[in-house]
This record gives structure tokens, sequence and C-alpha cells, in this order.
């Protein structure tokens, strides 16, 4: 920790008592996880709440979690289940539940480190997948009567079969900018119990409409992907949501 940290972290409780309090990190080694440590470090206060549906997990990270002692009993204790639970998600995932804020101190007051052997990588990504899909159809998806699934790829293609079932049939498209996926005009669930089998089409971004959830990666593209979507002045959070 840096010498500051406790009193600005304090500082900032005090004025939202009902909020998790981060801060920003950097990291050691100094070049380990870099796309993790930028969106760590450059989510908009905004983002803190609307981009807590990605694989990145909470918006601001356990090691930097700051918060009232009153306020941590009001959401209850970690999940104590042992190596494989993804204890400090599923407490963010209830203190969003119970009303709570997201706030980050942007000053770097943790060195954070790399270790290969930490417990989180003993956290199956399947387990993670699907405590995310289900806080997003509990959050999200009744607000919406219909939504656009953007990437008709493989990560698109999971999520739509991951749905439960009153949710398939709000998917009303799947978009891309790959040429051959928009030829084909469909997805076919092929896996389906229905009958006939749902046929979902795919367009392309520009000929898609709103809600979108976002299942292309960021910062992977050279900011192809992200120029594409500020072409669309949409709004974060209202008309799409990462969910990547």
């Amino acid at each position: 920790m840096m010498p500051q940290r406790v009193r600005l972290q304090l500082e900032t409780a005090a004025q939202h008592p009902t909020s998790i309090i981060g801060c920003r990190v950097r990291r050691e080694p100094p070049d380990s996880t870099e796309r993790y440590t930028r969106w760590i470090n450059q989510l908009t206060p905004d983002q803190l709440l609307t981009q807590v549906f990605t694989s990145n997990g909470p918006t601001v990270i356990m090691p930097t979690w700051f918060c009232s002692r009153a306020w941590f009993s009001h959401v209850g204790p970690f999940d104590e289940g042992g190596q494989g639970v993804p204890e400090d998600l599923l407490f963010f995932y209830d203190h969003l539940r119970k009303g709570g804020g997201v706030v980050r101190v942007d000053q770097s007051l943790l060195l954070y480190r790399y270790l290969p052997d930490a417990a989180t990588h003993s956290v199956l990504e399947t387990t993670i997948w699907t405590h995310r899909v289900r806080f997003l159809e509990e959050r999200v998806l009744p607000h919406w009567a219909a939504f656009t699934i953007w990437n008709a790829g493989r990560q698109g293609r999971r999520l739509y079969r991951s749905l439960t079932a009153e949710a398939p049939p709000q998917v009303v498209a799947f978009c891309d900018v790959d040429e051959n996926k928009i030829r084909k005009g469909f997805y076919c669930h092929e896996d389906s119990q229905e009958r006939p089998k749902p046929r979902v089409p795919v367009l392309h971004f520009r000929a898609a409409r709103p809600p979108f959830v976002i299942c292309v990666k960021l910062d992977l593209t050279g900011g192809a992907f992200e120029d594409n979507l500020r072409s669309l002045h949409l709004r974060e959070g209202q008309d799409f949501l990462h969910f990547s």
C-alpha cells in the first residue's frame, strides 16, 4: 500500500458510506496483465457500474476495496466455499443487489503483484460465466423487451445458448462485421429442443438495432471495434452493455 491509501480512501468512504471504494493500481512486474490493468485504471465513474458484467470481474479490484464495517455486515459475509469459489465476484454482486455504489480514488495507491500460482487461477472460467449470465438476466434483461447480441461468433453464440428459457426469444438478432457470417444470414440453434429450431438473423452492426449486449473483447482490435461502436453514438448502460 502507498502511505496515503487509508487516509484518501477513508475520506472518500465518509462521503459514500454505502459504496465500495477502490483505487488505481500499478503492477509488479510492470508489464503483467497490461489490458486488464488499463481497464482497472481507466474506467470512467459511470463505467464502474455499467461494466460490471464483463469477464474482468469487479470494476474495482478486491485488493483495493475499502468500506465501512457496517456496510460490509449489511451486504453479508464472503462465500467461504473454498478453492474454486469466486468470492470477490459474489460479494460484489450482492453489494450491487443491495444498492451499493462503486467509487474509485483516482490515484495509484496499491502495488498489485502478479503471482502465477495465485488462488484466483483456481476459479474455473465456466463457474464465472454462469454467475455472469445469471446476473445479466437478473439485472438487465427484464428491462429490455428485445436486444441484439453483438458478435455472431463463438462468444455471442455461447451467450445465446446460456440464456434461460425466458430470455432467448428476446434476442432479435446477432450483429457482426464478418462478411461470411452476415452473408449466411442467420444462426440456427441446433441443440434447441424447439421445433422448428430457432433461427436468429445475423446483420451488419450498422443495420442492427439497440440495445446491444456486446460480446467483443475491448482493446484487442487496434481500436477498430471501439471506433465502430462510437460511430453509432449510443449511450453505455442504456443502449449497450459490455459482456466480453
